[in-house]
Formats: C-alpha cells, structure tokens, sequence
C-alpha cells in the first residue's frame, strides 16, 4: 500500500507550483481532487507542445487526478468546497494572495470547518510583507532570490535555467511543510496553514550567498560554468566538440585526476593539497585540465576518468536521457497509454521508497471528467449535478 493511501488532497491551484505538489501526494497514494474552471480548465492544459489539442506536460503535471469543474465565482460552487473541505485532509491553493478570500473560502474559516486542515498556500511572495499583493511568477522569483544573477557567463546577460526551477523548488518545499504538518497533527489533532513564497523557496537553496555578504561583503558574481571557491569544477571542451563536466574539488580526487592528465606535478604540489589552496591558483587547474581535455574524445576522456574514480559527466539532451541504460533500470523513464491508445513516456515517480513506492495510478483527466462522481461523493443526487450543470456552476467535458 502506498504511504499516502486515505488522505484526501483538494487542490485549487492551478498551472505549475500547487499542481505539482498535488501531483506529488498522488503518485504515492492521496486521493486528489483538482478543482477546475470551466471549459478552459487549468491554463497549463495549453502550454507547450499539444497533442491532439492537449499539453503533454498535463500528462505529467495532472497524473492520479480526478478533475472537478466548478466556477468558484458562484456562491454554489464556493458551498461545495466548503463541503468537501471538511472531509478533506490538505488543501492546495497557489492563487494570488486574497483570492481565496474573495471568494468566501479564507483558510482560517476553512479550519473553523475542519479544524484538522491543512493548507498550503504558494504565491509569489508569501501571504504577508509588503510585496503580498503583486503578482509574482517563477522566473521573477528566481531573480529575486538571487539565482538569476549566477546564471551566466561573466560580463554576459544572466539566462534563465530552463525550466520553471523556481515554481517546482516552491512546490518541494509546500511538500515538506504539508508532510511535516501531518506528522505534527498525529500529536496535536489540528490541522494549520503553510506558507511557501516561491523567492524564498529559491533563496532557501543559494547556500552560502548569505553568509558570505555578512561576514566578507563579498557579491558573489555569475561564473559561467564553474563554482566559485569549489577547485577544480568546470565544463571542458574535448577534442570532439563536446564538453564534460569534472568535479575534481576533493583532496584525493584531486590527485587522481591529475594523475589521469598527466599532470602529476600538479597532484603533489603542497600549495594544491586542499581546496583553500587549489581555489588560489584555479585558472592555472582550469588551463591544466582544459589542455588534457582538448587532445582527446569526449567518450576517451569519461572512460580515462571514470577508471580512475573522477566524478565526471557529458551533458546531456533529452535524447541523451531517453536511451541511457541507467534511467531505464532506474525506472526513471515511464510509459502510460494515452486514452487514443498511444504510449506516451512520461517521468517515473521519484523519490524511490523499498517498500511503498509510489506509482502512476490514472492518466490525466479531461476538464470536468469527475465532476459527477465527486459530487455524488458528497451527498448530490442526479437531478441536483444536473441542475448545477444547467446554472454553470460546475462542468463535466
């Protein structure tokens, strides 16, 4: 049996940051119920490549769902939240600050209801401070809590990462407030309210960016692919064109890989024996290992390294991850048969537990494709969904 079998998930959010926390508690067990509007449904449903005029990335953000369409603008649709609030255990919401409020559904009144409750709130900058009422996104979140700015080549503009880091590091964190909140509530038998701001989600992971300011002034400035004060770690160029990546920054690995370049002069040095020293002279490790790497294949160089125990790398594309033997047998890499009957590989579910892992249940829902079972869960006849159907108040696809 899965860990998180029995506990019912409410979630209200909507695009990245709540719906993957949601999707979260749902591949090892929650019963979620996703809360959508109407016709449209959840905007990620759009973003991306679509197939067959749906996102793909729904199928992952969205799996061990059931979609419920409710317009949360009506009185009558705020009524059945309310309702299913008070059998629920969690409620996710990643709205802007008041909204829940405008509505008629302030977690505090939630909690009067369901004094068990527990409910996770993600915005861009919190519930409270003087920023709660400005719309706030992942990207903007990652400028502001100082990832943005190491992002770069010295000198150049700072690049985004990729993908919406800032929105998932939020929904991690909400993750761990909501499991450290039930294991509290096991003691106190009340539930209470997380607050998850996506900057200081980001903030919380910039290690010693902090510290360093406080005690030296020290800025620390974008350095490409490298760590600054971490010696040597770097991307180097291989005689193929591609780069691998080397973490050479332990004392004994340190040796190792000089060994492997040739460079054992550099290996005994006593100036480079520990990372204080190695940090001093790293344009002189970085020329070192960048020579060595130039005069031989990237595949040469991960196999003259990998033999001698240096953590080393190639960067990898999505292809390169698609036919790598160790996502495989992993099961890093999952297969789900899409509702036309198409295989769709989609990613597995992480993190691995031995003996109650979690797993994929159900594809993604359509818009509304639960909303009868849901309704009927707490208490509505058929005549009574049909009538909310006829007044908009909620939608089955």
């Amino acid at each position: 049996m899965e860990p998180l079998v029995g506990l019912k998930v409410i979630e209200m959010g909507q695009l990245i940051a709540g719906p993957f926390a949601a999707k979260t508690l749902g591949d090892f067990g929650a019963d979620v119920i996703k809360i959508e509007p109407p016709t449209v449904g959840d905007a990620l449903r759009k973003w991306r490549l679509l197939k067959d005029g749906t996102s793909v990335w729904w199928q992952v953000q969205s799996r061990n769902k059931r979609s419920l369409s409710l317009d949360l603008k009506q009185a009558e649709a705020q009524a059945i939240v309310r309702t299913l609030v008070q059998e629920a255990d969690v409620l996710i919401e990643n709205f802007r600050p008041g909204t829940l409020e405008g509505w008629g559904l302030d977690p505090n009144q939630l909690l009067e209801l369901n004094p068990q409750l527990i409910v996770l709130r993600i915005s861009g900058y919190g519930q409270t401070g003087p920023y709660r009422d400005k719309p706030g996104f992942g990207v903007v979140a990652e400028a502001m809590g100082g990832l943005r700015y190491l992002t770069a080549e010295p000198g150049r503009v700072p690049v985004r990462v990729g993908v919406s880091i800032g929105d998932t590091l939020a929904s991690l964190h909400g993750v761990i407030g909501i499991l450290l909140a039930l294991q509290e509530r096991h003691r106190s038998n009340k539930g209470q309210i997380i607050d998850v701001a996506l900057y200081e989600a980001v903030f919380n992971c910039m290690e010693s960016l902090l510290p360093e300011y406080s005690a030296f002034g020290e800025i620390r400035q974008a350095a490409g692919s490298a760590l600054p004060g971490i010696a040597p770690t770097n991307a180097y160029l291989c005689l193929d064109g591609g780069y691998i990546l080397v973490a050479g920054n332990g004392d004994s690995i340190f040796k190792r890989l000089m060994q492997v370049i040739g460079r054992d002069d550099l290996g005994s040095d006593l100036q480079l024996k520990n990372n204080e020293g190695r940090v001093k002279r790293v344009l002189e490790l970085d020329l070192a290992i960048g020579e060595w790497a130039r005069t031989v294949s990237t595949d040469m160089a991960l196999e003259m390294l990998d033999s001698a125990s240096v953590p080393a790398g190639r960067i990898y594309t999505v292809a390169d991850i698609a036919k790598d033997p160790h996502y495989r047998a992993r099961g890093n890499i999952a297969s789900i048969q899409m509702a036309d009957g198409s295989a769709l590989e989609v990613p597995g579910v992480i993190p691995k537990l031995s003996r109650t892992p979690g797993s994929i249940k159900t594809i993604a829902p359509n818009i509304g494709q639960d909303t009868d079972t849901v309704l009927q869960e707490i208490g509505l006849d058929p005549a009574q969904i049909a009538a909310l159907k006829q007044r908009g108040v909620a939608f089955k696809c």
